[in-house]
C-alpha cells in the first residue's frame, strides 16, 4: 500500500480551506451564541395577516397575488416585499396558506433581527424560509452576507451559503458551480473591563 503524501502547496490550500470554514462557522455561531438563535422561538402556527396596494385572488388555481408595499405578518415576524404569490387550499370557507413566494427587496424582521434578499420562499408546511440574491442577515450590530439563506423556524438555525444555489466552493459541495461565492461578516466584540 502506498502512503499518501501532501505537497506543501496542497497542505497550504487545505489549511486555508479549513481555516475559512472555521472562521465561517465561528461567524455563524457569533450570530447565535448560547441559547439565542436567529429567528428562534417563532410561532409558525399563528394567524397570517396580509396587506398590499393591489391583490388578485385566483380561486381556480388556489393562488393569490399581492403587489405594491406588501406586508405579511405572522406573530412577531414580518415579511415585506414588492410582490408576493400565495399558494393555499380552502376548506369550509377558510384558507390554509402552504407557500409564499416574494420578490423585490424582500425583508424579514423579528425584533432586532432582520434578513434581506432579492427573493424569498416561505414554506409554511415545512416552516422554512429560503432567501436568495444579495442576502444580508443582521442581529443588532452583527452582520453576515451571502448568496443564500435558509431559516429553519422549527429549530431557529439559519444557514448562509456563499452562492445563491447553495453549497460551498471551498468544500466542493453540490451547487457550488462556477458562480461560487463567499460569506462575509462583521461582528461586535465584547469590551474589556
Amino acid at each position: 500500500m502506498r502512503a499518501l503524501t501532501m505537497t506543501p502547496l496542497r497542505r497550504t490550500v487545505l489549511r486555508s480551506a479549513l481555516g475559512g470554514f472555521a472562521i465561517s462557522t465561528a461567524a455563524l455561531l457569533a450570530l447565535a451564541p448560547g441559547q439565542a438563535q436567529v429567528f428562534g422561538g417563532h410561532n409558525s402556527d399563528a394567524p397570517v395577516s396580509v396587506s398590499a396596494d393591489h391583490g388578485e385572488l385566483l380561486g381556480r388555481q388556489d393562488r393569490a397575488t399581492l403587489a405594491g408595499n406588501v406586508v405579511i405578518s405572522q406573530g412577531n415576524l414580518t415579511l415585506r416585499a414588492a410582490r408576493t404569490t400565495l399558494a393555499f387550499s380552502s376548506d369550509a370557507g377558510s384558507f390554509k396558506i402552504h407557500r409564499l413566494d416574494a420578490t423585490g427587496g424582500v425583508q424579514v424582521t423579528k425584533g432586532d433581527q432582520s434578513a434581506t434578499g432579492d427573493v424569498a420562499i416561505y414554506d409554511f408546511d415545512r416552516r422554512i424560509i429560503t432567501m436568495a440574491g444579495g442576502v444580508v442577515l443582521k442581529r443588532g450590530n452583527d452582520r453576515l452576507t451571502g448568496g443564500r439563506l435558509v431559516i429553519d423556524l422549527n429549530s431557529g438555525v439559519s444557514t448562509v451559503d456563499g452562492s445563491a444555489g447553495g453549497g460551498s466552493s471551498a468544500l466542493g459541495t453540490p451547487g457550488a458551480g462556477s458562480r461560487g461565492g463567499r460569506i462575509t461578516g462583521t461582528f461586535t466584540v465584547p469590551k474589556r473591563n
